[in-house]
């Protein structure tokens, strides 16, 4: 008996939930994510007025978007602040994850009434195993997702194949709305012309390593004979578990621009380099991102040498706003015959006249 399993995937699930209780914004480029306090908010006329992408500011990443967002190059785990860039008149509505819950639990009950072979993947998403229903393929396809439109009132996207790992392509392939049935002999002509990143798991690095790697399988290797190879630059940085502020944190903040300087230092000494210019980066908690460089009178790799020039430019760096990402970087790098390490200052804080606001 020849396998048929499904993957049935709703289509811009949490977006789609919305949009039943907003209609007014079908068509519109709509961005789930944010606080609960961007509740859209009721004007005198009843009519709502919704939070815009434009307006956001803080961490939050992208639970989903509607097609006509998506279009701008917005998507699922993009950062809110990245999307604003791309899509700034988009309507942003918090998530409200006790409807998705309820609306997940509709579709898979309809479902379940028809192909009782389902297994659970996700909130939004489920296989199933038609290999024993007596309907041919394309009946049970139209009846399923006439069940979960006619629970839920929201569109899905099926593909059937002989596999998980085929069937879970197709439901990708037609969205929104779309119903792809596979068979052996299609699989020349439509899944093999397809990119490596359609399979479930394959990011942009791996596909990006494994384009590679089918070169390196047909004998393609461009790469020249490097005789030298020296750094740029070699450089130290951390992003904070919280954002630090420069007054009440800068007992915490001097201890770890310090340790920065340090280990910038020991790299500098065990690849045998001296560095002409140091520099260092801030991210504030808005992800505003300045680095400012000194250039040395002599090139040096040891960690006072670094640690007051680093102080330098930080005293020419704004300090009024709270510190997401502190870094320090060595460039203009030379190879320096003799290295002498001249251990770390004793210094518990950073100068009043650095971490100042």
């Amino acid at each position: 008996m020849c396998r048929r399993i499904a993957h049935l995937d709703m289509d811009a699930f949490y977006a789609s939930v919305e949009l039943l209780r907003y209609p007014e914004l079908r068509g519109s480029p709509v961005v789930i994510g944010g606080r609960s306090d961007q509740q859209p908010d009721i004007l005198k006329d009843g009519c709502r007025r919704f939070a815009r992408l434009r307006d956001y500011a803080g961490r939050g990443v992208i639970t989903t978007a509607t097609y006509e967002a998506r279009v701008f190059g917005v998507s699922s785990g993009m950062g809110l602040m990245k999307a604003a860039q791309l899509a700034p008149d988009a309507i942003l509505l918090p998530a409200d994850f006790s409807a998705y819950r309820h609306y997940s639990r509709l579709f898979k009950a309809a479902v379940a009434d028809i192909a009782p072979h389902i297994e659970d993947h996700g909130i939004d998403e489920i296989y199933i195993d038609l290999s024993e229903l007596q309907d041919d393929v394309l009946t049970l396809a139209q009846r399923i997702k006439q069940a979960v439109r006619d629970s839920t009132e929201l569109s899905c996207s099926i593909g059937v194949a002989p596999n998980k790992l085929l069937s879970k392509i197709c439901s990708d392939l037609e969205k929104p709305d779309g119903l792809i049935i596979l068979n052996l002999a299609d699989i020349p002509r439509r899944i093999w012309p397809l990119s490596v990143s359609k399979i479930s798991g394959i990011g942009p690095k791996a596909t990006q390593k494994l384009a590679i790697l089918e070169e390196v399988s047909h004998g393609i290797d461009e790469r020249p004979v490097i005789v030298n190879s020296e750094p740029k630059s070699i450089s130290r940085e951390t992003t904070f578990e919280r954002d630090l502020h420069v007054l009440h944190d800068r007992s915490v903040l001097s201890e770890i621009f310090t340790g920065l300087c340090a280990d910038l230092a020991k790299d500098l000494q065990h690849k045998g380099y001296v560095a002409q210019t140091i520099s260092i980066k801030v991210r504030y908690e808005d992800f505003r991102t300045i680095t400012r460089d000194m250039t040395l009178s002599f090139p040096a790799a040891d960690a006072v040498a670094i640690r007051r020039a680093a102080e330098e430019c930080l005293r020419r760096t704004p300090l009024k706003h709270k510190l997401r990402l502190l870094g320090v970087r060595a460039s203009s790098l030379s190879s320096g015959s003799t290295l002498h390490n001249m251990g770390m200052a004793q210094q518990a804080e950073l100068p009043l006249t650095v971490l100042k606001a």
